[in-house]
């Protein structure tokens, strides 16, 4: 069935480049769904020429090889970041619907040039910050946007967890140096979800330090964020604190996660405050001020289990759902090209204001 339209869908016939860690949970999620098809595997390490014949789908080492002999519907993009930008431009060229990993591209201006070239030929791009699709920033966003918080004034977001050691050894040991850190493996989630529930970035202040660790890249960072709305967005990040206040910890979604009843987002405005995803709605009623009690209330979401309050939604099954709509054509990317430019460089001005002491002011 169609998720848009509730009609029996045309089967969508995908190809996925990049099989990696993200790649396979998207394998996984078109295997599953009855009306998607994986037709083809693309990746340079050989070992996933053994997964694709076991699939009894071709494998070749690249995308453009693939395409020579296999005329998928769309493509889900799941190479390293420096690859998106050559792929992405290729498909465009091609005429090919893509889901995108995030971010978009690895700089700035492969991410402008690609938007640019997307939309003149009107190719469709959904950027995979697969959040968007959960059903609790969902709701959280309808919240936000019925106007029950009134004039949105102040944003705080926490994202702080606990990496192990073993994390940045072996295999791992790039994310100690430069081109890894948390803003660039990490916060870019984050900025998408403030962009999201509260509206563009117009400037970025930031400060980073490294020394929990002593690595040539930040571990904790603070950020002031100025919205366009006029609201002031305050959040930390970091991958040194032993904390329960991260979106993976709160949300419950990716169950590898031990989960804790917390928020790691407040959103507040002259008429009322909410808490994100825990969903809680603080309000004085009628009477606007801080002399009269404070009244909560907590929402929840249609696949939430009203005891448990665990929600049965998988953003990333969502995301794929949604997709197999934009290859048909009955919907739009819930964030295409520009969008995700957008995020990346919010993103990326976080690292340059903390490299300057500078605020940073976005296009």
């Amino acid at each position: 069935m169609s998720s848009e339209t509730g009609q029996v869908a045309k089967t969508v016939r995908l190809v996925v480049a990049g099989a990696g860690l993200i790649g396979q949970a998207h394998i996984r999620r078109i295997l599953e769904l009855p009306d998607a098809e994986l037709v083809g595997i693309v990746d340079i390490a050989p070992q996933f020429a053994q997964q694709a014949k076991h699939l009894g789908v071709p494998w070749t080492a690249d995308l453009e090889t693939m395409l020579e002999s296999c005329r998928p519907d769309g493509v889900v993009v799941a190479l390293p970041n420096q690859f998106h930008f050559a792929a992405g431009m290729m498909l465009v060229r091609q005429g090919l619907p893509m889901l995108m990993e995030k971010p978009v591209c690895g700089l700035l201006e492969e991410a402008t040039q690609f938007a640019d070239a997307a939309e003149q030929a009107g190719v469709a791009v959904l950027v995979g910050h697969h959040r968007r699709h959960s059903p609790l920033i969902q709701r959280a966003k309808e919240i936000i946007a019925s106007g029950r918080l009134g004039r949105m004034t102040a944003v705080h977001g926490f994202c702080w967890f606990l990496k192990p050691k073993d994390y940045f050894e072996g295999n791992g040991a790039w994310r100690t140096q430069p081109g890894a850190g948390v803003v660039l493996i990490n916060l870019i989630h984050v900025i998408d979800d403030m962009r999201n529930l509260c509206g563009e970035i117009a400037s970025v202040q930031a400060a980073a330090s490294n020394a929990a660790r002593g690595f040539p890249v930040e571990d904790t960072v603070g950020i002031i964020l100025t919205f366009r709305n006029g609201a002031i967005g305050t959040l930390t990040i970091s991958d040194a604190a032993a904390a329960p206040w991260s979106w993976e910890l709160t949300s419950g979604e990716n169950k590898a996660y031990p989960r804790a009843d917390e928020s790691c987002y407040v959103v507040a405005g002259m008429h009322g405050s909410l808490s994100v995803p825990r969903l809680e709605l603080w309000h004085h009623g009628s009477d606007l001020s801080w002399w009269s009690p404070l009244r909560s209330e907590r929402a929840s979401v249609p696949d939430q289990d009203p005891f448990t309050l665990e929600w049965r939604g998988d953003p990333l099954t969502n995301e794929m759902r949604h997709f197999c709509d934009v290859v048909r054509g009955t919907a739009s990317p819930l964030l295409d090209a520009r969008g995700g430019a957008k995020t990346l460089e919010a993103a990326l001005a976080v690292k340059q204001a903390a490299a300057t002491g500078q605020a940073v002011v976005l296009s």
